[in-house]
């Protein structure tokens, strides 16, 4: 009895060798994991956030001086999206004209730049500066804006933001503006005729 499980053992032993020296279970397999850990956690550099866009600092500026005003909550809370000038130049005796560069958010998020235009014939005098902020009430609206020749009508006017003062300006046509004087005097606050080009970042 002992000779034959001694027969039995000494067929199966070499073949169990064997098996475990081909096993691919090996030293290289054990290193494997350390491999894999170490290329799941890198990642190259042009796998960074690149489609992230950043305002510009007077974009920054001009919007934290936006959000600051109480009564302009709302329309940050409830709005599709905004595009907001940090300057627009505006001067001239009986035929005037505004420009200035700015920025367009959607749901807090920078989407794209813009620039305004207006040239209006009227009652002005003197040089006025100011930031100017339009609301997009739903994004329909703001679709509207981002095709590249949005334009307000002659009679479009924008609520004029004072200093300690609340301000609010009604919806029309899925847009609210307002504007911010930075210098100079503010007679009227028209927004009639401007318009505006966009291109996405």
């Amino acid at each position: 009895m002992s000779r034959k499980c001694f027969l039995i053992a000494l067929f199966i032993f070499p073949q169990y060798l064997t098996s475990v020296q081909s096993s691919p279970f090996n030293g290289s397999q054990l290193n494997k994991p350390s491999n894999e850990l170490l290329i799941s956690g890198w990642k190259p550099s042009s796998d960074k956030n690149i489609k992230d866009k950043k305002a510009s600092d007077k974009t920054i500026k001009a919007l934290k001086k936006f959000k600051n005003i109480p009564s302009l909550k709302p329309y940050f809370k409830k709005a599709r999206g905004y595009a907001v000038f940090p300057n627009v130049g505006k001067g001239g005796i009986g035929i005037g004209g505004a420009r200035g560069s700015g920025e367009v958010f959607e749901k807090e998020n920078i989407i794209g730049k813009t620039t305004l235009t207006q040239v209006s014939i009227g009652f002005q005098l003197g040089g006025q500066a100011f930031s100017q902020i339009i609301f997009f009430k739903d994004k329909k609206a703001l679709e509207r804006f981002t095709e590249g020749n949005f334009e307000f009508g002659a009679s479009a006017s924008a609520a004029l933001i004072s200093e300690g003062a609340n301000a609010s300006a009604d919806y029309s046509d899925g847009v609210a503006v307002l504007t911010y004087s930075k210098g100079g005097l503010m007679y009227e606050a028209s927004i009639g005729g401007q318009k505006f080009s966009y291109e996405e970042y």
